[in-house]
């Protein structure tokens, strides 16, 4: 089968998102796995090749072009779809303009994944504040997305090369939490969790963990009822359903054993109990993937690091893994479509 061709969009020029699409460019595994293509500015990508010596060329293409393509190690194919001037950007300033442009590099992805052009996409890191200043009004990249796709339905999953978490809540206060999970958005993030490793991780009956909000599972309603009233009830309707789930189980041993090969995936019930365990095993290469979406998307797992930007130190390994794994969940998918793999 032909290659995939994943769109990568640039993210926040002002940031270490161009200078990490470089860099992966230059990993001979990148290219191995897909065609890559660019959605972004022109300039900026060529000032980056430069400022970091890479021996590159640059290809602008049409959108007609992208059908065409043919593999090509040595240059980066790029659809223009803005015009900065490098030597005006304040590195780690962005603005209404580049916020604005950050917003019609991610358009264009969806649009092109949507209708075929590109079989998946890979978003380099953006500015929130920047975004929201031009006029969108999105808290981040997955709820855009989900707008764009028309997408209900939707949750996060972090994919690491020993450990795969899912969400089912993301960015909340923690006093929140309790009077936020429901039973119904349990059972919705492990039902989309299962159908994703099916779809697009070829695991034929995934061994899926559900972690509690109390210490100890609660201890029996001792530190708390939220594992009988909300949790327990969204397992159990999964596995009324043949899913092969367990719990709610202990955090502070679920994931050691999902670690170790016991469980194929862990859902978490709030942003650092999931985070912080793949972080500390997987902190530079693990990936950012959205799950409900009808288009493959994955993401760098970290921000734009103006602290750094510029400076030519941004570490690619997770824009790396995600161009990777963006390009095999296409791949099993094109596969799965095709007939050579049966579902």
């Amino acid at each position: 089968m032909e290659l995939p061709k994943i769109g990568i969009t640039m993210g926040d020029p002002t940031g270490i998102g161009p200078e990490v699409i470089v860099k992966a460019y230059k990993d001979p595994k990148v290219t191995k796995e897909c065609i890559p293509i660019v959605l972004g500015d022109l300039n900026v990508i060529k000032k980056t090749i430069s400022d970091l010596n890479a021996n590159l060329g640059v290809n602008p293409i049409s959108v007609e072009d992208i059908k065409s393509l043919k593999p090509n190690p040595k240059v980066i194919n790029i659809v223009k779809l803005s015009n900065l001037d490098p030597m005006r950007l304040k590195i780690g300033r962005p603005d209404k303009i580049t916020g604005k442009m950050m917003v019609t590099y991610i358009k264009e992805a969806v649009r092109l994944a949507m209708l075929g052009s590109i079989n998946g996409m890979v978003t380099a890191p953006i500015n929130k504040a920047a975004i929201n200043n031009a006029g969108f009004n999105y808290p981040g990249h997955t709820e855009m997305l989900a707008e764009l796709t028309r997408t209900e339905e939707y949750c996060m999953m972090l994919v690491g090369k020993k450990l795969k978490v899912s969400l089912v809540t993301t960015h909340l206060p923690i006093r929140e939490i309790p009077n936020t999970i429901t039973p119904g958005m349990i059972f919705k993030t492990i039902r989309l969790t299962y159908e994703a490793l099916v779809d697009y991780f070829n695991i034929k009956n995934p061994r899926i963990a559900v972690v509690a909000l109390n210490p100890h599972a609660g201890e029996e309603g001792l530190f708390g009822v939220e594992e009988k009233e909300l949790i327990m009830p969204g397992v159990k309707k999964a596995e009324s359903m043949g899913i092969q789930v367990y719990g709610p189980l202990s955090a502070d041993t679920a994931f050691h054993f999902a670690y170790k090969g016991k469980y194929d995936v862990v859902v978490g019930i709030y942003h650092d109990q999931a985070l912080i365990p793949i972080k500390m095993i997987n902190f530079d290469d693990s990936v950012n993937v959205t799950l409900g979406l009808p288009i493959v998307r994955t993401s760098v797992d970290h921000g734009t690091a103006y602290d750094i930007a510029g400076k030519g130190i941004a570490n690619p390994e997770s824009m790396i893994s995600a161009i990777i794994l963006a390009s095999k969940m296409a791949s099993i998918k094109q596969k799965k479509q095709s007939g050579t793999i049966v579902k």
